[in-house]
C-alpha cells in the first residue's frame, strides 16, 4: 500500500515537472531591437510579443472580435492570390499560406491574436501579429517548425506587397463589413417586432402628444408602426453607409504611391476581396487620398451614431409610455423583469429601455471619437485608425447583442392598458381638434376653455349641452375617422 502511494506521488510529480519543463520551453525570435524568448506552442512572434509587453491597456485583444480576426485572414489571403497572379508568389508557397488563412475564417486560431486594440504604430502591431501567426500556423501544416521562416517568412510572405497602412484599414473595413450584415438582421427582427405590436395594438384609439402636451388621436398601433418606420430608416442607413467601406486602398503600400508592390497586384488583390467576401469591392481612383483620409469611417459611424439616436428616442417613449403606475401616463406595461428597488416595495423599472438607452449613449460617444481622431491624422497616415476601429466595433458589437435581448425581454411582452387609453380620450381637452369640422373652431374654443375650468371632458361637455347626438359622437370617435388608419 506505501509502495502504491509512493509511486503515486513520484508519477504525480514528474507530470507536474514535465508540464513544467513544456511550459518554459521557448524558440529565439529576432527583429531589428534584438532577440526574444517565444514560447515554444505560440503562433505569434517577436513583434507580437513586443506588443504584447508594450501596449497592455485595455485588456481588450484583437481576438474579442471574431470577425476582425477573421479580416485579417481574408486580407492576407487575397493579398497571398493577387501577389501569385502576377508572377510575384510561388504557387506552393501561396497554397501553404491559403490553408492557414482559410483555417483562421473557420475559426481556428483565433486565440493567437492577441494585440490590445489600443496600440500605437497605427495598428504595425496587430498587422505583424497576423502576419506570424498564419507564417507559423501556414509552416507547421506543412510539416515544418514555427520560426523556421526560411520557408515562409511573416514579412516577406505573408507582408508581401503590403504595408500595415494598407493592410489594416482594409482589414477593418472588411470586419465592418461582416459584422454589419449580423446588426441589421438583428435590427430587423426588432423592427418586426414593433409592427407586430403595432397590429396588435391597431383599433386601440389614444391621444397622441407634441410637446408632452396632449395633441391629436391616434392608435397604439399606429405608435408602434412609427417606432418600427423609425428604426427602418436606421436600417437604410447602415446598409447605404456601408458603400462607403467597399473601397479599399490595398496596393497603396506605406502611403499611396505604391512602392514594393508589383504591377497589377492592386487590381487583382481588390478583385480577389470582391470573391471572397462577396461584396463589391473595389479600388479607388487616388489612392494616397485613400490612406489619409478617413471618410468611409467616419460615414459608417455616423449611421451608428443615427441607429443609437433613433433606439434611444424610442427607448425614452417607452419609458414615458409606462410611466407610474399610479402617477404616470402608464398607457402599456412593460414586462417586469426584476424588482426595481432596495428600499421601495412593489417598484419594478424599465430596465430594458434603460440598458438600450446606456448603449446609444456610448455608442454616440463612439461617433465623436471617431470624429475627433479622423480629423487629427497627419499628412499622409492617420495614425489614430486603431481607436476608430475599436469605437465603431464596440457600437457595433454592442447594438448585435443588446437588440435581441431588447426585443425579447421588453417589446415582445407589451401590453396595452385600454381603460387608461379610454379614459385618456374621453377626459381629454386635445379631442376638440377632432369636431372642428362638425362645431366650428369657435364653439370648440369655447368647449376646450371651459373643460379646463370645469375640469369635465369635452365629451361631457357634449352630451350636457346636446351639441351632439350619440350617433353623431359615435361617428366622430370611430378609430377611422379619428386617426385616418386603414382599418
Amino acid at each position: 500500500m506505501k509502495a502504491t502511494k509512493s509511486i503515486t506521488v513520484l508519477s504525480l510529480l514528474m507530470l507536474i515537472s514535465l508540464q513544467y519543463a513544456q511550459a518554459q520551453q521557448t524558440r529565439t525570435e529576432k527583429d531589428l531591437l534584438g532577440e526574444k524568448q517565444i514560447p515554444a506552442d505560440a503562433y505569434y512572434g517577436v513583434q507580437t510579443l513586443r506588443a504584447l509587453e508594450n501596449f497592455q491597456i485595455s485588456g481588450v485583444k484583437t481576438n474579442f472580435y471574431p470577425d476582425y480576426v477573421k479580416a485579417y485572414a481574408i486580407v492576407k489571403l487575397a493579398a497571398a492570390r493577387a501577389n501569385t497572379e502576377v508572377g510575384r508568389m510561388k504557387k506552393e508557397r501561396m497554397d501553404a499560406i491559403e490553408k492557414a488563412c482559410q483555417a483562421v475564417i473557420n475559426g481556428k486560431y483565433h486565440d493567437q491574436f492577441l494585440t490590445d486594440l489600443y496600440q500605437g504604430g497605427a495598428g504595425t502591431s496587430a498587422n505583424m501579429n497576423a502576419n506570424e501567426v498564419l507564417a507559423n500556423i501556414a509552416l507547421e501544416m506543412g510539416g515544418h517548425k514555427k520560426g523556421e521562416y526560411q520557408f515562409i517568412e511573416p514579412h516577406d510572405d505573408l507582408n508581401m506587397g503590403q504595408s500595415t497602412n494598407d493592410v489594416y484599414p482594409t482589414a477593418i473595413h472588411i470586419a465592418l463589413i461582416l459584422h454589419n450584415d449580423k446588426v441589421i438582421k438583428e435590427a430587423e427582427l426588432l423592427s418586426q417586432a414593433f409592427h407586430k405590436k403595432g397590429e396588435e395594438f391597431k383599433n386601440l384609439v389614444k391621444m397622441g402628444r407634441t410637446e408632452g402636451q396632449d395633441a391629436v388621436p391616434m392608435t397604439l398601433g399606429q405608435e408602434f408602426h412609427a417606432f418600427g418606420a423609425q428604426l427602418d430608416a436606421a436600417i437604410d442607413a447602415l446598409r447605404k453607409s456601408e458603400a462607403y467601406l467597399y473601397e479599399v486602398n490595398m496596393g497603396a503600400t506605406a502611403i499611396g504611391t505604391g512602392l514594393t508592390a508589383s504591377p497589377g497586384y492592386s487590381e487583382k488583390c481588390v478583385a480577389q476581396l470582391a470573391k471572397i467576401t462577396g461584396k463589391p469591392i473595389v479600388g479607388p481612383k487616388d489612392l494616397i487620398a485613400a490612406t489619409s483620409s478617413m471618410q468611409a469611417f467616419v460615414m459608417f459611424s455616423s449611421a451608428y451614431k443615427n441607429l443609437a439616436v433613433t433606439l434611444s428616442k424610442i427607448s425614452s417613449d417607452l419609458i414615458f409610455l409606462t410611466s407610474g403606475p399610479r402617477n404616470g401616463i402608464f398607457e402599456i406595461n412593460l414586462p417586469a423583469l426584476q424588482p426595481g428597488s432596495s428600499i421601495m416595495p412593489g417598484k419594478v423599472n424599465p430596465v430594458m429601455p434603460e440598458v438600450m438607452n446606456q448603449v446609444c449613449y456610448k455608442a454616440m460617444g463612439n461617433d465623436a471619437t471617431v470624429t475627433i481622431a479622423s480629423r487629427d491624422g497627419l499628412l499622409q497616415l492617420n495614425a489614430y485608425e486603431p481607436v476608430v476601429a475599436t469605437s465603431i466595433m464596440e457600437s457595433q458589437a454592442l447594438f448585435y447583442k443588446l437588440m435581441p435581448l431588447f426585443r425579447k425581454n421588453c417589446i415582445d411582452g407589451i401590453t396595452a392598458n385600454e381603460k387608461v387609453l379610454k379614459h385618456y380620450l374621453e377626459t381629454t381637452v386635445g379631442i376638440v381638434t377632432a369636431l372642428n369640422p362638425v362645431l366650428g373652431y369657435e364653439k370648440t374654443t369655447e368647449l376646450a376653455k371651459e373643460a379646463l375650468q370645469s375640469g369635465k371632458g369635452i365629451l361631457e361637455l357634449i352630451r350636457e349641452k346636446k351639441l351632439l347626438t350619440e350617433d353623431q359622437i359615435k361617428k366622430l370617435m370611430d378609430p377611422v375617422a379619428l386617426t385616418g388608419q386603414k382599418l
